[in-house]
């Protein structure tokens, strides 16, 4: 199973949490509950059992199936904080401020606060309830929110912003529904710090594993694996732009997830892509945990989304 254990990253991401948090977030012994029945698929009937609770107090001016949101997501222990800074980053270049906001947990309940906009981007940004949610977990929340909120708002297609987990993640889930009509798919994705290959000391030795001149890992975890044999069924058409970091340290790595594993994602979509983009970030902005406020790193972003051009 993908996902984080480590104190210190632990520690470091708690400091970056917004002041006021919900009063409301399951105890953690609850989310470790919940998070395990989501990572067995044959314990997620007991997820399902109350069936999707939506809270609706958002505007909607949605315009069918024209429109292609753009979905920021987090990864594990993340929350709304991980993306805020790019989700307002978008908001001031579209020189809109409103946006949907999506908060779920794992049994279905669903709260959806802001507004869904009637222009061609949307901005929505998800947060997951059940922040130590793992690999599968995060699979399974996107399982059942996008089918949502593509058949709430009409959209077809939609972009992806994820960070760290949510990255493998969301390619994950675009090869298993590949083939499904009710599910809408990817235009175009960037992934921010994704643990393609392992997360350090959890399946990936830093300096370890190596690259091939074709870019193909000498040791795959079965998550990578998954990806590399259901590599046909990521479309040619979407579009990847891969952001790393790399402190510059003895690890090779942005202190969590070493570059290799970030970039061992190249081998299984470059090869058809029509386009992919790769981008390192060097230094000490390149940690983990700060790439995804990092201004150099949502220039990038916003250009590669086209937000750059809207005004």
């Amino acid at each position: 199973m993908l996902f984080f254990n480590s104190r210190k990253y632990a520690e470091e991401t708690e400091k970056k949490r917004a002041k006021g948090r919900d009063q409301r977030d399951h105890s953690l012994t609850l989310m470790t509950v919940l998070g395990l029945l989501a990572t067995f698929p044959p314990c997620r009937i007991f997820l399902k059992l109350r069936g999707k609770r939506v809270s609706d107090l958002a505007e909607n001016h949605s315009r069918g199936a024209g429109q292609v949101p753009i979905i920021y997501m987090h990864g594990f222990r993340g929350s709304d904080y991980t993306t805020r800074v790019m989700v307002q980053e978008a908001l001031r270049q579209k020189g809109d401020q409103r946006f949907l906001k999506v908060e779920a947990d794992l049994t279905g309940r669903i709260k959806l606060t802001g507004c869904y906009t009637g222009d061609r981007q949307p901005i929505i940004q998800l947060a997951f309830k059940d922040r130590i949610a793992g690999y599968q977990a995060i699979n399974y929340y996107l399982s059942f929110l996008l089918p949502f909120l593509s058949q709430k708002y009409g959209f077809k297609r939609y972009s992806a912003v994820a960070h760290s987990l949510g990255s493998p993640c969301v390619v994950a889930t675009e090869m298993r529904y590949a083939k499904k009509k009710n599910f809408p798919h990817l235009a175009s994705c960037a992934l921010i710090a994704g643990p393609f290959n392992g997360v350090m000391y959890l399946g990936d030795i830093p300096n370890l594993n190596r690259l091939s001149e074709s870019g193909r890992p000498n040791i795959m975890t079965p998550h990578y694996s998954y990806m590399l044999r259901h590599r046909r069924d990521f479309s040619p058409d979407i579009r990847v732009l891969n952001i790393y970091g790399n402190v510059l340290d003895t690890t090779n790595s942005d202190r969590f997830i070493s570059v290799v594993s970030a970039k061992s994602i190249r081998y299984v979509l470059a090869p058809d892509a029509a386009y992919y983009q790769e981008v390192e970030v060097r230094g000490d902005n390149a940690e983990h945990s700060q790439m995804h406020d990092e201004p150099f790193v949502i220039g990038i972003l916003d250009r590669f989304l086209g937000l750059d051009k809207i005004k």
